[in-house]
């Protein structure tokens, strides 16, 4: 059974239908972010602040590192990608050679700005313009014409529950569930507290 490498805007779903794909499917979710903290000590956010090429580096390094452990061929693996990966074409190619299953989460630019917008936290670098909602649309757009070069499967995301999602990317890569979403729902609204993702963990 193929991996999924899950990719698309961030607030598109990618972390938490991730989760939910791991606890589903007994299997383990690898978070980018998580892992460019855990080498760098720092998040991607403030590497970017410090030098976008610097993040990128760090970006290309993670994925190399996942490629390198052999972890994806020991078995099926669920890899949660940053929001900006398909502008960093060394990474890409790394990703491409894995022989997963790339899944592109699209979201309409507009859901994603109300994300954005409704979040706690302050706007990335990036945004961070005279107009950044402009800004993200044209981000947004330009990167939403690329992925599904990338991609062998688009999935909707707007209004969708991450469970939603994950059963639909099931539907289409031939994953048979493990455990159903009435059972084993995610707390979505309190991330802090702690998961069970599958014996990987």
């Amino acid at each position: 059974m193929e991996s999924i490498i899950l990719t698309g805007p961030k607030y598109s779903g990618k972390t938490s239908t991730g989760k939910v794909l791991a606890l589903f499917y007994f299997c383990k979710f690898i978070d980018l972010d998580d892992l460019i903290l855990q080498k760098t000590g720092k998040t991607p956010r403030q590497l970017y602040s410090e030098d976008p090429a610097i993040f990128r580096k760090a970006e290309t390094e993670a994925i190399a590192g996942i490629a390198e452990s052999g972890i994806i061929k020991s078995g099926r693996r669920v890899i949660g990608t940053g929001g900006g990966i398909i502008d960093n074409p060394e990474a890409i190619a790394i990703l491409e050679e894995f022989g997963a299953a790339v899944v592109y989460l699209n979201i309409s630019a507009d859901s994603a700005w109300d994300r954005i917008s409704n979040s706690d936290r302050e706007l990335p670098p990036f945004l961070r313009t005279e107009n950044p909602r402009e800004t993200h649309r044209t981000l947004h757009e330009r990167r939403a014409a690329a992925y599904p070069h990338l991609a062998k499967i688009i999935i909707q995301t707007d209004k969708k529950t991450p469970e939603e999602i994950a059963h639909e990317i099931a539907e289409k890569t031939g994953w048979k569930p493990a455990k159903t979403p009435e059972r084993h729902r995610i707390d979505h609204h309190n991330e802090s507290k702690p998961h069970c993702f599958g014996r990987d963990f």
